[in-house]
């Protein structure tokens, strides 16, 4: 006999459309706020993550240009095995958070002209959290070696017990729970009319920039 299947949704992919739901009124909201298309909201999220990028890879680069040279110092053969250890992790996570944040780069290259901002936009930013992400764990390693080598591993333990903290609180504890509120927040009066309609009430000047 054949079984027939309930439509019914588990209560975890409920919630996950309806995020979804909310985060896309919100977002046609906006655009029509900005009296932008969906086009033009891409291509400005695309120039706010390439601006952000730019402030990110500096301190990669630096970071990285370090690790490089410091075998060659002298002094480095006098490192333990931890400290050696150590200096590993950091160049491999260094490398690692180098890739992920240039990777936004090709993959631009490789969709170019394909018509898929979308998708160029969403894969950048996925990639520069987690490149971001393992560059605070680059940075965490650093700190610890240096820390480590220089005033022994009681002052280590200390210096890198804040920095972890700092990290967490600035780069994710607060941004989350501040997205988090604004996911429960409630929409507010309906505001997602199509971009057409408010482009011809609030018609945008012209030569000027989306706000």
């Amino acid at each position: 006999m054949r079984t027939h299947r309930t439509d019914r949704s588990p209560p975890e992919l409920v919630a996950i459309n309806a995020d979804r739901g909310g985060r896309a009124q919100r977002a046609a909201a906006l655009a029509a706020e900005r009296h932008e298309t969906e086009l033009e909201r891409y291509d400005r999220n695309l120039n706010e993550l390439l601006g952000e990028l730019r402030v990110a890879l500096p301190g990669v680069q630096v970071l990285f240009a370090f690790l490089l040279v410091a075998p060659f110092n002298q002094r480095f053969g006098t490192v333990s095995s931890f400290e050696r250890a150590l200096y590993l992790c950091a160049l491999l996570l260094t490398l690692l958070a180098s890739i992920l944040l240039i990777a936004p780069t090709i993959v631009h290259r490789l969709h170019f002209q394909l018509g898929e901002k979308a998708y160029i936009v969403h894969t950048a930013n996925r990639l520069m959290i987690a490149g971001l992400a393992v560059f605070a764990a680059a940075m965490t390693c650093a700190v610890l070696l240096v820390t480590h080598y220089l005033f022994g591993p009681a002052l280590a333990i200390v210096t890198t017990a804040f920095v972890v903290g700092g990290f967490a609180l600035t780069w994710f504890v607060l941004p989350m729970h501040s997205r988090h509120a604004c996911l429960r927040r409630d929409p507010g009066p309906d505001r997602s009319a199509p971009a057409g309609d408010e482009r011809t009430q609030h018609p945008r000047r012209r030569g000027g920039t989306p706000l």
